[in-house]
């Protein structure tokens, strides 16, 4: 696709001259500056299937612009790719997307079930695997190494004038959160490396995204086997697992055990010097989960596992709220591979009039402030 389908469409031009006369590139969102006053935040995307976008983000410098390039990424690509089992699974797929005759479906369902119980999913997820991977690649990025030394902060960074602490410990980090299903685990990317490898700098990033994105059941679980260097008492400290190691781990989609893990950058000890703003892909608890049937039930106690955590967390801290846009999908649906030009374009076009609208309201003096409330124990929690 081209990317002025997305970046010139009457709806994003619209959007963006309004926020010009707003004077939005004035107002102040942070207190983390560089020499040419760009502004820097935390992010926090919900669901696994944004993080590649987060990843591809991370290759080049922090301070350098990068949202077309990674545009014309996602754009190009044919997302139904990721389904890469056998023909009979995209023949199940095209029946379900198209409608088909019952009988058609029940038949495709009945030729993949025994590859669904060999490996535990649909998919191996290697086209995803290998589509990361190249373009990482393509940017000097094949191992974690690689990746962390383009993780550096940018030199010029520097605080605003009056801000509170200074920019001594402010390093950009890339956390991407995976399901260790084996040990009960949830576990991050890249700085918990050294649980599963024995050598953990050498690790290609593309092997993060692929466990975290592994939704159960349609993609294969990512495997590891465990490196014989591997430290019992490392996996004690960091994840509390006190039992014997296992040969191996099976990854599943983050999102099993927290969806949206905004805690991973909270600090509730000091008033922050950037914020950390979150990504919510519509409203998770605007309605009740239905239950009457099987499949019904069994859904709600999968929604209510991935969500817990995150829901616990944000009841927790209530300033939160001030730091989440939640986008409008409509009727999009989040495991629609093949979604067609229009849609792509309909879902940016949804995702910057969310943006357009937090970015509007957002108060960063205000939000310091309820901070500082917090601090001092005059702020109900």
């Amino acid at each position: 696709m081209d990317i002025n389908l997305f970046t010139h469409s009457a709806e994003i031009l619209e959007i963006i001259a309004r926020l010009k006369s707003q004077g939005i590139n004035k107002k102040i969102i942070s207190d983390a500056i560089d020499e040419n006053n760009n502004q820097y935040v935390d992010l926090v995307q919900e669901g696994g299937g944004v993080l590649g976008i987060a990843l591809l983000a991370s290759v080049g410098s922090a301070q350098s612009a990068k949202s077309e390039e990674i545009l014309k990424i996602l754009a190009s690509k044919n997302l139904f790719d990721f389904v890469d089992g056998p023909f009979t699974i995209r023949k199940l797929f095209n029946a379900i997307l198209n409608d088909a005759w019952i009988g058609s479906k029940v038949f495709w369902e009945l030729s993949v079930l025994p590859h669904l119980i060999k490996y535990k999913g649909l998919n191996p997820g290697n086209n995803f695997l290998d589509w990361i991977s190249g373009i990482i690649s393509e940017n000097q990025v094949n191992t974690t190494h690689d990746l962390l030394n383009k993780r550096i902060r940018p030199p010029t960074l520097k605080l605003r004038k009056n801000a509170e602490g200074n920019v001594d410990d402010l390093i950009p980090k890339l956390k991407i959160i995976a399901a260790d299903i084996t040990t009960e685990s949830r576990v991050i990317f890249p700085e918990m490396n050294k649980l599963f490898w024995n050598k953990p700098d050498e690790v290609n990033p593309a092997y993060f995204l692929r466990a975290s994105m592994s939704i159960p059941g349609f993609f294969h679980p990512f495997e590891v086997t465990l490196g014989d260097k591997v430290k019992k008492s490392d996996w004690e400290e960091i994840v509390k697992y006190r039992g014997d190691l296992p040969e191996k781990v099976s990854f599943v989609d983050g999102g099993v055990m927290s969806n949206f893990p905004i805690d991973v950058f909270h600090n509730r000890s000091r008033v922050p010097r950037l914020p950390t703003f979150g990504v919510k892909l519509g409203d998770d608890r605007d309605k009740a989960n239905k239950s009457g049937s099987i499949p019904q039930f069994l859904m709600s106690i999968f929604n209510s596992a991935r969500h817990v955590l995150d829901f616990q967390f944000l009841l927790k801290n209530e300033d939160y709220e001030k730091l989440i846009a939640r986008i409008d999908v409509g009727e999009h649906n989040w495991l629609n591979f093949s979604i067609n030009d229009n849609d792509k374009v309909d879902l940016f076009i949804r995702g910057a009039k969310a943006a357009s609208d937090f970015l509007t309201k957002f108060d960063w003096e205000g939000y310091k402030e309820i901070r500082r409330k917090m601090i001092t124990g005059m702020w109900p929690v």
